[in-house]
């Protein structure tokens, strides 16, 4: 298993026009996605998972893959992060 944290610097946090796009992102992927917020920890590959965790500006989170392709789930995210601006 990899996990990363993330800080959120978006505005807005993962709303949902950033979380289908991690959604969509992990989708591509065989491995288990989670994301990790408040000691909740979610399938990034569920829109209403992401959505219902509230995730806003400021917010400490962590994604977690584990599977065949998990290092390359990670690292597609943490690309998405850092293109779309939602955190670093």
């Amino acid at each position: 298993m990899v996990e990363k944290q993330f800080k959120v610097t978006a505005e807005t946090g993962i709303h949902a026009r950033p979380a289908t796009l991690l959604v969509q992102a992990a989708s591509k992927f065989d491995s288990e996605v989670h994301l990790e917020y408040k000691d909740k920890k979610v399938n990034l590959k569920s829109i209403m998972g992401v959505m219902s965790l509230g995730v806003g500006q400021g917010a400490d989170i962590k994604i977690s893959a584990e599977g065949s392709d998990e290092a390359d789930a990670l690292k597609t995210l943490e690309d998405t992060l850092k293109r779309e601006g939602l955190a670093e």
